[in-house]
């Protein structure tokens, strides 16, 4: 397994950033036993997950992660009480040289039945970005008080690289998508299960009317619970208007389980922007909430990278049915 194999290869330090570990006694074997045998080889493993969010959202409510299974690491952890909002991120930094980031949490509906995003950064400036990120949750343990690594850029093997954390920068972040859409000549693709945030609508919504080439895929459940809010809070609706004008392009939508106790996870998970040979992949939806939890992206720029990721959303759009909100 790809999770064990990163985990296995950490020679001095691992700082995993999990808002979700729950598996099942196979795969928690195989994960949990690659880190106890790190531990036992003197690598110096830390682990953060998120917990306490009770707010009501119109969303899947946060996961339960598995602290039984956690503690009986043998690592040093720390509960981050998702209080306002969540500790989102699904990372690693192994030996301050390589990170694991993207959409997928480790638990085995994530690997198992839904979409997601997986990228590896083998940067030591990368990592330094992600352990300055680590250290604010692990140091103050307040979602609002990290993310305050300014994103400047890094050059790997010749690309550019930013590495974005929120909610530091979340609004920053939403505004460099929404400019990088704006200016746009060939095409934007999109998987994210929400599309909320302002700027992000406000461009997509402007250069539909254009008639450039927009294409993506949402979870269904979760962007008609949107709606759903939207319609009944006076305070959001003006948002609605947006949102339609935006789907006019060819959104599809799947028709994943909606959430329940005792459910299977099968959602539309995975969180990629491609503008023209521009990526964003990370942690982050598209949504105001995304804005406020702590996550994070990597901006990628790569023309290779992109279309292989253009391809990935196209494929994932294809499986499920065109969207039009109601």
């Amino acid at each position: 397994m790809e999770v064990a194999s990163f985990v296995a290869a950490a020679r001095r330090s691992l700082d995993l950033a999990q808002y979700d570990f729950h598996l099942v006694p196979e795969t928690a074997e195989i994960v949990g036993g690659a880190i106890r045998e790190a531990a036992a080889r003197d690598v110096a493993v830390r682990m953060i997950y998120d917990v306490g969010h009770r707010n009501p959202i119109p969303v899947p409510p946060p996961p339960e992660p598995d602290v039984t299974l956690i503690s009986s690491l043998g690592v040093p952890h720390r509960p981050i009480a998702g209080v306002p909002d969540l500790m989102h991120h699904k990372y690693a930094v192994r030996d301050a040289e390589t990170v694991w980031t993207g959409s997928t949490n480790w638990t085995d509906d994530s690997w198992s039945r839904q979409e997601n995003v997986i990228l590896i950064a083998e940067s030591s400036r990368i990592a330094a970005d992600f352990t300055a990120d680590f250290e604010e949750l692990w140091s103050k343990g307040i979602v609002e008080e990290s993310g305050f690594v300014e994103p400047n850029p890094i050059r790997i093997s010749g690309k550019q690289v930013r590495a974005w954390f929120t909610p530091g920068y979340g609004e920053a972040l939403s505004r460099r998508i929404a400019k990088r859409i704006r200016r746009a000549k060939r095409r934007v693709r999109i998987c994210s299960p929400v599309l909320t945030v302002a700027p992000v609508l406000s461009a997509l919504a402007e250069r539909v009317s254009e008639g450039l080439d927009i294409a993506g895929c949402l979870d269904r459940p979760q962007i008609e619970g949107v709606i759903y809010q939207w319609g009944i809070d006076g305070n959001a609706a003006w948002k609605l208007p947006l949102l339609r004008q935006a789907l006019k392009a060819d959104f599809s939508a799947k028709p994943s389980t909606p959430w329940g106790v005792g459910t299977v996870h099968d959602f539309m998970h995975a969180k990629v922007t491609v503008v023209d040979d521009v990526l964003f992949a990370g942690s982050f939806n598209l949504s105001r909430s995304g804005e406020q939890n702590a996550e994070n992206v990597l901006e990628v720029e790569d023309p290779a990278l992109a279309e292989r990721l253009a391809t990935f959303v196209d494929e994932v759009r294809a499986r499920y049915p065109r969207f039009t909100p109601t």
